[in-house]
């Protein structure tokens, strides 16, 4: 007999194999590198720091933030398009997609033009600022035009801002000569995380992705429709406000520590909602756990594809992203 997918035993048991799969890529991640150490020495790294110790210093200074920073976006970003993709009926969205991570970037590259010494706090609160504008603008042109918003002018409006916003930072880059400088932030990296910026991204992140669980009936209910939704206590102006900044939130923070990586919020959920249903009390987890694994293996490929040198871990994404989008995008237009 064929399991349901929507199964809460069917949801464990694959959320619980998922975790095990992201801790056990964690370590591979962790020992693998310009210099390969055993799983014992990472185990003994973690639990047992020793300072004098180089080995040890690579794995807690450099390789554990990195990879951290890794499962820490991963899950964000992929729980961003979840909650994108469930809100507006698009499954096409996603933050990179629609030019929300664009919009961070855009006020990333104005914060280093005018305001360079701004602590990471700032940075991430300024980079969310840009996400909820660029938003913003994406909204009022995709429902400016005759018939409203639909999933088609919502991804057409982002593909528009996105583009100009890239243009935009990239003449700033130019001009200002911060090409360098913004180098890590346009293709995406956490070869750069510290455990500073750790400190403060982790608790937000963490935060947003509880929120973002505690909607995941509602999203589910607002997918039988408006009226339904509406009888059985939905208030789905509200549920959709939330869910959008919690979105804006997880990709904000996101694209101030790691740069902007597109596509996880794209591929993961579509592959969540394969192995667990359309249940987003199910959906959105196991879209964390998939995320984290995706960016800690991508990093892991970035580290290791051309050693000594590091590929950006934003293109080993869009390797996977690309003909992924327009797969999706394809079947959906068989579809109209």
């Amino acid at each position: 007999m064929k399991k349901q997918k929507g199964t809460p035993l069917r949801f464990t048991l694959i959320l619980l194999s998922a975790i095990a799969l992201l801790l056990f890529s964690m370590f591979i991640a962790i020992s693998m590198g310009a210099k390969s150490l055993t799983l014992h020495t990472v185990w003994d790294a973690v639990f047992n720091y020793n300072r004098s110790l180089s080995v040890h210093q690579i794995i807690q200074e450099i390789r554990l933030p990195r990879v951290l920073a890794a499962a820490l976006v991963g899950a964000a970003f992929a729980v961003a398009g979840a909650l994108m993709q469930g809100v507006t009926r698009n499954p096409l969205a996603d933050v990179g997609i629609l030019g929300i991570n664009a919009g961070a970037m855009f006020v990333v590259a104005l914060s280093f033009v005018f305001l360079p010494q701004l602590p990471f706090s700032v940075l991430m609160l300024l980079s969310f600022t840009g996400a909820v504008l660029s938003t913003l603008l994406i909204y009022l042109l995709g429902s400016g035009s005759p018939g409203g918003l639909t999933p088609m002018k919502l991804t057409l409006a982002g593909t528009v801002v996105a583009a100009l916003l890239h243009s935009l930072t990239s003449g700033i880059a130019i001009y200002f000569e911060l090409s360098q400088d913004l180098a890590f932030w346009y293709a995406g990296g956490v070869a750069g995380v510290s455990w500073a910026q750790l400190r403060i991204v982790l608790p937000v992140i963490l935060t947003a992705l509880i929120l973002s669980i505690t909607l995941g009936r509602s999203i589910s209910i607002m997918a039988l429709g408006a009226e339904v939704a509406s009888n059985l206590g939905v208030r789905i102006a509200r549920v959709r406000v939330y869910a959008i900044i919690i979105a804006l939130v997880l990709a904000g923070v996101s694209v101030s520590a790691v740069g902007s990586i597109a596509f996880v919020g794209l591929v993961i959920p579509h592959i969540a909602r394969k192995l667990v249903g359309v249940n987003y009390t199910y959906v959105i987890p196991i879209s964390a756990v998939l995320g984290s694994i995706l960016l800690v293996l991508a990093d892991l490929g970035a580290r290791i594809a051309d050693p000594p040198k590091e590929l950006a871990i934003g293109v080993i994404v869009a390797m996977i992203g690309v003909p992924f989008f327009l797969y999706v995008a394809r079947k959906e237009q068989r579809n109209l």
